[in-house]
């Protein structure tokens, strides 16, 4: 399948009509693999005063999603999410769908319009959202498409911009490029301006090329910060490559941007460099910055404008059904995932 897989018609939403009818979902019992995921009914939610009901054409695989499934790193089972088994029993983060009804105090949206971007338990044919995690969905994008891009676009607009200060001009070293965050990276940090490395597996080298990197590396077959190159930001996405070599690669004032971490440990997946960072960087003059996306909707409709000026396209992998998401989710922790995977709901 391409990379840049472009749905052929606009899923059509089918809505339960009666208030207490039972929708079609993906249910999760429990933290762990992939086997703790069913399909199943789940009741119609109701929305609440500033939230809209949406009628789901698609949704979306992400590394979040992943985390949620697995209750990993246990870290966030004391954040809130749930000591034993997750608080929200759908799974699914990203949304694309149309508003079929609004809250009393919901000011934005109305019955009938396309939205997409951030909501919870999107993995079923309905789910609610609030206000603030939407925006209208790009005209020119299915909805299929729109699905993919609220958690992972926004993350890589905001560690670019707002935490990397991206300046045109500017290199900056992208780690993970090839991933649901880092394909929507590399497009944004070519449209500012900026000379783009990507960093990914050899398969992936020709798809990192086409999103707009001027070079890529194959992160098995060369060592991509011995040095040789500075750069002024480093966006290291989901990564584990220890602080000492990643500030070899970057410019005396260069900075230094953490989106995730994979691979610490089941307690805190990473946070150990992160610490290591905050307590060096009184010291020197690069900058360290750990960061996670602000979901609201401001940030939504910039990707959405720039969407609307092929700024930025979505890279799907595979569309699979709401019966396909455990299997999809084996494959994103697998590493066989190029960009994201869309889940059609409505179809």
């Amino acid at each position: 399948m391409s990379a840049h897989a472009t749905a052929t018609h606009e899923p059509t939403a089918t809505t339960p009509t009666a208030p207490n009818q039972a929708m079609r979902a993906v249910l999760q019992s429990g933290y762990g693999g992939a086997e703790v995921l069913r399909l199943g009914v789940a009741p119609r939610p109701t929305p609440g005063e500033r939230e809209v009901l949406i009628a789901v054409a698609a949704a979306a695989i992400d590394r979040g999603t992943w985390h949620l499934m697995t209750g990993r790193p246990y870290l966030m089972r004391l954040m809130g999410f749930g000591l034993r088994a997750p608080k929200q029993p759908i799974p699914g983060i990203d949304v694309a769908g149309t508003v079929v009804a609004v809250g009393a105090k919901v000011t934005r949206f109305k019955p009938g319009d396309r939205v997409f971007g951030i909501g919870r338990g999107t993995h079923a044919e309905l789910t609610c959202a609030s206000e603030d995690k939407l925006a209208l969905a790009p005209a020119r994008l299915p909805l299929a498409e729109a699905a993919v891009l609220g958690v992972s676009a926004l993350t890589a607009v905001q560690a670019l911009t707002e935490a990397g200060k991206l300046a045109r001009g500017e290199r900056v070293l992208i780690l993970g490029a090839s991933g649901g965050v880092g394909t929507f990276a590399v497009q944004m940090a070519r449209a500012l301006g900026a000379h783009v490395t990507g960093v990914c597996s050899a398969s992936k080298l020709d798809l990192v090329r086409s999103l707009g990197a001027a070079e890529v590396i194959d992160y098995r077959a060369r060592d991509f910060v011995d040095g040789a190159v500075k750069y002024d930001l480093i966006l290291d996405i989901g990564g584990n490559t220890p602080l000492a070599r990643l500030r070899r690669a970057l410019t005396p004032t260069g900075r230094l941007v953490f989106v995730g971490g994979e691979h610490g440990g089941d307690w805190t997946a990473g946070f150990g460099r992160l610490i290591g960072a905050m307590l060096l960087a009184p010291f020197v003059k690069q900058r360290f910055t750990p960061f996670m996306a602000r979901e609201h909707s401001s940030g939504l409709e910039r990707i959405a404008a720039m969407v609307e000026a092929g700024e930025v396209q979505p890279v799907i992998d595979r569309r699979v059904p709401l019966a396909g998401v455990a299997d999809a989710l084996r494959d994103l922790e697998a590493g066989r995932v190029r960009g994201k995977i869309a889940v059609s709901v409505a179809e």
